[in-house]
């Protein structure tokens, strides 16, 4: 089983000013790689033919640090691209809507509950928007490449929408500012692919 780093459905530049060019090349051709490789390199020394990522975060505590910390790399980051869009921003609709609202009250509310989510994550993680075993969404944050399909996550569920709050994602734009970088977040995000990831996920 050998996994490749995909393609960006968009160009490096495409989501400037909320993302600058550089930062997406160094993250996407940088880090998202080394996260395949060591992944890759992490499966040699097992029999992993045909295991899903999925089935192998279900047990990932007993598994070596490498394939938990770099199997979450290459999953997050495989997922993030997806939720971003140059012609992102706006609001979620339908189904999905209703359900945000079910568990906050309103758009706005979840977007503060997310935004403290990803602005109080101690050191590097990721802010979630999860669907549980009661097909409700909720937010939810995990620490470094953790995500919360692990069985040592606190929060467990199937995540539709993430936020990377490592350095490496906002640091040449924003420095020190996370809270900026997380306002900015709301412009990209590609609320048609979150909501066929909720549909999916609901059981």
């Amino acid at each position: 089983m050998k996994f490749n780093l995909p393609e960006l459905p968009y160009s490096y530049d495409a989501l400037a000013p909320h993302i600058d060019a550089e930062t997406m090349e160094i993250h996407h051709s940088k880090h998202h790689q080394g996260y395949t490789n060591k992944l890759n390199t992490a499966l040699e020394d097992g029999d992993y033919d045909g295991i899903k990522l999925e089935d192998l975060f279900a047990r990932v505590s007993s598994l070596s640090p490498a394939i938990r910390n770099n199997g979450g790399g290459f999953y997050n980051h495989s997922l993030f691209w997806t939720i971003l869009s140059p012609e992102g921003g706006g609001k979620p609709s339908g189904a999905l809507a209703e359900a945000i609202e079910a568990s906050y009250g309103s758009f706005e509310a979840f977007k503060q509950e997310f935004e403290k989510a990803a602005a109080t994550q101690f050191g590097s993680g990721w802010a979630w928007l999860i669907v549980d075993k009661e097909n409700k969404v909720k937010v939810t944050a995990t620490p470094n490449q953790d995500n919360p399909l692990m069985d040592v996550a606190e929060e467990k569920g199937t995540p539709i929408l993430g936020l990377d709050v490592w350095e490496h994602a906002y640091y040449l734009n924003y420095q020190n500012k996370r809270p900026d970088y997380i306002s900015a977040f709301w412009n990209i995000v590609n609320w048609t692919e979150v909501e066929k990831r909720f549909s999916a996920a609901k059981k």
